[in-house]
């Protein structure tokens, strides 16, 4: 088992110590510098590929921002962790630990309010369509111009295959196939 240190600050000139020595001794520390809405962190990409299956190993971090960037990103990292049998450790929020059956529990309530919070903005989402809809506010604009579709056309009659012609235009299979049959979003049927 090893004590895998994580810190993160916002920007190069912030000075990562104060969270070092909060998280105390490790035996391998990783530091990034980046802000916490920034997808691409290395040091955490680095962090997520050294821990070991099954190691027992623990990832210690100040507190929970540190970490992730919302409520899902924290959860998806953690099911990571947990999956290879690494526990993680907020330094100020034990409540939080994945090492105690407590913390696990209160990680465990937070994922039901994050699954329950996308669902009900998926819902308005929903609702908010429809009823767009009804005053004839909403139409979706057709992802591919009529240029691209005759190209397209081309291509497929060409025998490039179908799934290499969406990527080229980057849209899914199914909407080149509405758009090479003329559904609706295109102007015909």
């Amino acid at each position: 088992m090893s004590v895998i240190g994580y810190v993160r600050v916002s920007t190069v000139d912030q000075n990562p110590e104060r969270q070092i020595a909060a998280i105390g001794e490790v035996d391998k520390l990783f530091v990034d510098h980046a802000s916490g809405k920034d997808a691409h962190r290395p040091q955490l990409a680095a962090l997520r590929a050294y821990v070991r299956d099954s190691s027992n190993d623990v990832v210690r971090v100040k507190s929970v921002d540190r970490l992730a960037r919302s409520t899902q990103d924290l959860l998806a990292l953690l099911q990571e962790f947990e999956s290879k049998g690494v526990s993680v450790d907020f330094v100020d929020s034990p409540a939080l630990s994945t090492a105690t059956p407590s913390g696990k529990f209160t990680l465990t309530v937070l994922a039901a309010v994050a699954e329950f919070e996308r669902e009900l903005i998926k819902e308005r989402q929903r609702e908010g369509i429809a009823l767009a809809k009804a005053r004839g506010k909403y139409q979706r604009a057709p992802k591919l111009s009529t240029e691209q579709i005759d190209m397209a056309r081309r291509l497929v009659e060409e025998g490039v295959p179908k799934t290499r012609v969406a990527a080229k235009f980057g849209v899914s299979r199914w909407t080149l196939a509405d758009a090479l049959a003329g559904k609706k979003a295109y102007g015909t049927k």
